[in-house]
């Protein structure tokens, strides 16, 4: 495992060594103070992160010029050919569809296409595609 914070290696290796020394009877309170120390850390990095956003924020408003757009989770080519493949695969599903079931079943199978295409696009569940990414650079500052 690569550490990404020499610090907090450190940290661990001297709680590591305090436990094999003192025994297990202090095991749960060396765990609590590093998660501590991991926590501080994690709120400086929060804080240093919200601290630089809300500047960039503040100084996009004193120029005067619009907010840089957010760039989508998904690009163009992904949703073009998840288009195409689903395209591909409703040939085969609509004659299995209307095989088994006639008229009804070719209706069922282009519901599902729709929804799972819908799915996919974000149409009305906006929740799916507001999840924070961390990047390498999250915890590298």
């Amino acid at each position: 495992m690569e550490a990404r914070d020499p610090e907090l290696k450190k940290e661990l290796d001297a709680t590591l060594h305090a436990r094999r020394e003192l025994g297990e009877e202090y095991e749960s309170a060396l765990v609590d103070s590093f998660l501590d120390k991991v926590e501080q850390r994690l709120d400086g990095t929060v804080d240093r992160r919200l601290r630089r956003q809300l500047a960039e924020q503040q100084m996009v408003v004193a120029r005067g010029s619009r907010a840089p757009q957010q760039h989508s989770d998904t690009n163009f080519g992904e949703r073009f050919g998840f288009g195409i493949i689903s395209m591909i695969v409703a040939i085969p599903l609509s004659a299995i569809g209307v095989v088994n079931a006639g008229i009804e079943g070719l209706i069922v199978t282009w519901a599902g296409i729709f929804g799972v295409n819908a799915v996919h696009a974000g149409i009305g569940f906006s929740w799916l595609r507001s999840q924070p990414v961390r990047k390498k650079s999250d915890w590298e500052e």
